[in-house]
């Protein structure tokens, strides 16, 4: 690992999340204490940056310099703010499709969702601050450049955020293999919020429960599921499809 890629100590932590660096998530060692502390927990709480408590030899395998039980890796991306993000695609005059994914964590499947999306023309991904793949040199590699310019929104809820995008006009469709319903069968000529799940475990009950939609792609074979990047390629181009005059 290069050192651009991750900052150390709680001093020099303080004053790059001040400045306005990219912040992707904060390795903190367990049990760490201290008044300088405190002020860096709470600048990291205000901020929703993510932080990770962790044994002092996970730190030490990255750094052996004076880390001071705190190291912080560097985002490659800017993340935006849906809240702000979709007014504007309606000002456009633009019909909103926004990808939800919910606890996909392979840096792989994430960067060939951003390719797909950003080729087809999504307006945004929206991704959960914990449980989510690391944006991280390799995501941007896979997506090849494409999480360079897709807007990615980290939240802290998927839930409230469904609810926002319910309250602003978009139906909430969401992937799921025991749905009774097709994704062709579905009006994505309609703004849509397109919510994916893991392979393994799929898309949270709570959020299955809050889709307006629940669809699903057809299987003959004998394999479980598909590949949730080829799954989103399937869904995101049956959206074009309908939208293409």
């Amino acid at each position: 690992m290069k050192q651009k890629n991750y900052i150390f100590g709680i001093r020099a932590l303080i004053e790059a999340v001040k400045s306005g660096k990219n912040i992707d998530k904060v390795l903190i060692k367990s049990g760490l204490r201290g008044e300088l502390f405190l002020e860096l927990r709470v600048l990291l709480k205000q901020l929703d940056v993510p932080v990770q408590y962790v044994p002092i030899e996970k730190i030490n395998r990255i750094t052996q310099k004076n880390h001071q039980g705190v190291l912080a890796f560097l985002s490659p991306i800017s993340y935006q703010n849906i809240e702000q993000i979709l007014p504007m695609i309606y000002e456009q005059g633009k019909t909103p499709l926004v990808l939800v994914l919910d606890g996909i964590t392979d840096v792989r499947n994430m960067g060939a969702i951003a390719r797909t999306a950003e080729c087809a023309g999504v307006h945004a991904l929206v991704v959960a601050t914990k449980n989510s793949a690391q944006i991280n040199a390799d995501a941007i590699k896979t997506s090849a450049g494409a999480l360079n310019h897709i807007p990615v929104c980290r939240v802290d809820s998927l839930k409230e955020t469904l609810s926002f995008l319910q309250q602003s006009g978009l139906q909430v469709v969401a992937a799921n293999e025991k749905a009774s319903s097709f994704y062709y069968q579905t009006d994505f000529s309609l703004p849509t919020a397109l919510v994916l799940g893991a392979e393994d475990k799929g898309i949270s009950p709570a959020i299955i429960r809050q889709a307006d939609h629940l669809v699903k792609i057809p299987q003959t074979g004998t394999v479980a599921s598909l590949n949730v990047s080829v799954a989103a390629g399937i869904l995101i181009y049956e959206t074009v499809r309908q939208r293409t005059p």
